[in-house]
């Protein structure tokens, strides 16, 4: 299989999107994507772009992605924060993840942010055990989520 990593074209954001919906019902809330597909691409490719992603290609066609945007800590400075690694149910176990995030840790490196950081669910039992496999990877039980949804 020939895995080609790359970064994120406006032309990718529909099947992009195919992926997020994908996730959303993995996640069992297929429910709760609600953003609208215009104001997707606008954040990621108009004027003043908030996120960037990766994709994972394959014969042509995207089969994965890791989207992230910058977050800031005061304690630590500008940080990754991966908001979704997503690769299609046919083809999680076969490497596309860890090539994702690869991508990924060379793309912080180069940025010179100091880490990367993201959200996993408790019960997703296969991306904890893909994470515990990374190197210098912490997890965070103190911490709980908060958030006010408009």
């Amino acid at each position: 299989m020939n895995v080609i990593i790359r970064k994120a074209l406006v032309t990718d954001c529909k099947r992009m999107m195919e992926l997020v919906q994908e996730l959303a019902v993995y996640e069992k809330a297929p429910e709760a994507v609600t953003v609208d597909f215009d104001h997707f691409v606008d954040s990621g490719f108009g004027i003043s772009p908030v996120w960037w992603a990766f994709v994972a290609e394959i014969d042509g066609s995207v089969e994965g992605f890791a989207l992230y945007y910058i977050r800031y800590s005061t304690w630590k400075g500008q940080r990754m924060y991966l908001e979704d690694l997503v690769v299609t149910e046919k083809l999680r176990g076969m490497g596309v993840g860890k090539k994702l995030f690869d991508q990924l840790i060379e793309e912080a490196r180069a940025q010179k942010f100091t880490g990367i950081a993201w959200q996993v669910l408790d019960w997703n039992e296969p991306a904890i055990n893909f994470y515990k496999k990374l190197d210098n990877v912490s997890f965070d039980a103190e911490w709980v989520n908060c958030a006010i949804n408009f």
